[in-house]
């Protein structure tokens, strides 16, 4: 059996501990523009230079969650804010099948807690994953990528090589993602309300987080 790698990165670090609750934010490929990533990547770099210097495990960590956190919160508002980028998630057809695919592996590979597919990217929130998180991604974007470029009639890369994750670690946090996930239409000015937005899944028990 192969050994589970708790941590990998590419241009992100990435931790991913076995059976752990992950939110997740994945996108289309070219839906930011070099100015935003060049930005990104400065960022990441100064974060980088003060996980260096830390002279402990536990800051080391604590300022590794601080870089994932500011990373993403930067990354969400461009994600909205730039409107000249590829949406081809707004496509009926290839939102409900980035959906199903999203949904094939529940309860086989993980459980959905929720997700919400936007105009140029996709939130999610999955527990108890068997599978090491990065390959369940690269099988659903390797398979929905193919799936859109037909429906598209175009070829080439049509999602980012690399998602964003992070560990979910307890009860409040599973409420503010939740929460997050769900609203995020209604922030972005797509529906009035999260129950009316239709590329949507929240699991029946944690509907009271939304009340």
């Amino acid at each position: 059996m192969e050994k589970h790698k708790e941590y990998y990165r590419r241009r992100l670090p990435h931790i991913q501990p076995q059976n752990a609750a992950f939110f997740i934010t994945f996108r289309l490929a070219n839906s930011l523009p070099i100015n935003a990533v060049l930005e990104l990547i400065m960022e990441q770099q100064n974060m980088e230079n003060r996980i260096i210097k830390a002279n402990n495990i536990q800051l080391k960590r604590k300022l590794l969650e601080e870089k994932q956190r500011k990373y993403f919160g930067h990354f969400d508002e461009y994600l909205e804010r730039i409107k000249k980028n590829p949406k081809w998630l707004v496509k009926a057809e290839i939102a409900e099948m980035v959906g199903d695919s999203i949904k094939f592996y529940d309860g086989k590979t993980y459980t959905i807690i929720a997700f919400c597919i936007m105009p140029n990217h996709v939130h999610l929130i999955i527990e108890n994953c068997k599978m090491q998180l990065f390959k369940v991604m690269q099988k659903i974007k390797s398979y929905t990528a193919i799936k859109a470029n037909r429906i598209l009639n175009c070829n080439g890369q049509f999602w980012h090589h690399e998602s964003y994750d992070r560990v979910i670690r307890d009860r409040s946090e599973y409420d503010n993602f939740i929460w997050y996930v769900m609203q995020n239409p209604v922030k972005a000015g797509l529906c009035n309300n999260w129950k009316n937005w239709r590329w949507s899944y929240l699991k029946t028990e944690y509907y009271n987080v939304m009340e």
